[in-house]
């Protein structure tokens, strides 16, 4: 009997250090896989407000860089319905890295997780730089608009519009000016309508925040949106610009302030990680 109690005691034993060493190691790899993939859409509740129009508050973020605006930053309501920009498509370094960059226009992306957009992507992989036009409804994957080609050198005009409100229908407007193909696509899309973003974005490919592609500098013009049912330029809107950053914070890019006429800014390529 003492033999079996031995047993039973280190049996008992044993199986108490299996559950901590199980424990331990799911605790690990939750936060593992939690910081290895961060969320996408940053969560942006800045405190201060902007002294003038090209000046906002700042918010760093791991994907985005760039302008996003609201109705209200404290408390923001569902009533931004549209929003528009230009760009030229950057030329982007060949690397030794697979290297990756969004150009986007958007509504939804700061305070909660519905996100409607469209773009263009840059991207070098295998030594090889390419170039398309997308769109992209959360938490759907981006779409490549197969009908247009992009270039690097081309005028980029995009724009989204929520067409009927009733039926959540919303148009999704993007086109090369330079070589005059477009895509035109109304979708059903139940939107959360609380802000509207200008970003350059490092992606998150297979679940792994990407290496930014050396865009150089990309120029954001024309830059309105829809809110209250009116039209209004990013610098005459309640604004803060989205710093991409590292997890060290050390910046990726940098952001330019506002334009005096409240309709454009500049973002830099600085470093990919």
């Amino acid at each position: 009997m003492k033999k079996n109690l031995v047993n039973r005691t280190v049996w008992v034993s044993a199986a108490a250090v299996i559950i901590v060493i199980v424990i331990a190691a799911s605790t690990y790899y939750y936060f593992a896989y939690i910081w290895s993939n961060p969320n996408p859409s940053p969560s942006v509740s800045p405190t201060t407000t902007p002294t003038s129009s090209a000046t906002s508050p700042v918010s760093t973020d791991l994907n985005w860089g760039g302008y996003g605006v609201a109705s209200d930053f404290n408390n923001p309501q569902p009533v931004v319905t549209g929003v528009s920009g230009s760009w030229v498509v950057p030329e982007v370094a060949v690397s030794q890295n697979d290297t990756f960059s969004a150009i986007w226009v958007g509504i939804g992306g700061l305070f909660g997780k519905t996100l409607i957009q469209t773009g263009t992507e840059q991207d070098c992989i295998n030594g090889a730089v390419s170039y398309y036009a997308w769109y992209e409804l959360l938490p759907s994957d981006s779409v490549t608009i197969t009908t247009m080609n992009v270039s690097p050198g081309d005028k980029i005009s995009a724009s989204i519009t929520l067409s009927d409100p009733t039926l959540d229908l919303w148009t999704i407007s993007i086109n090369d000016l330079s070589n005059g193909q477009s895509f035109n696509q109304d979708f059903i899309y139940a939107a959360g309508r609380l802000s509207a973003e200008w970003v350059v974005e490092r992606p998150t490919v297979d679940n792994v925040l990407s290496h930014l592609a050396d865009f150089g500098v990309v120029t954001f013009s024309h830059c309105s949106a829809e809110v209250n049912n009116k039209s209004e330029n990013l610098g005459d809107l309640h604004s803060v610009e989205l710093l991409l950053s590292n997890r060290h914070r050390n910046q990726l890019v940098e952001v330019s302030n506002i334009s005096s006429d409240g309709s454009s800014f500049t973002v830099k390529y600085l470093v990919s990680q």
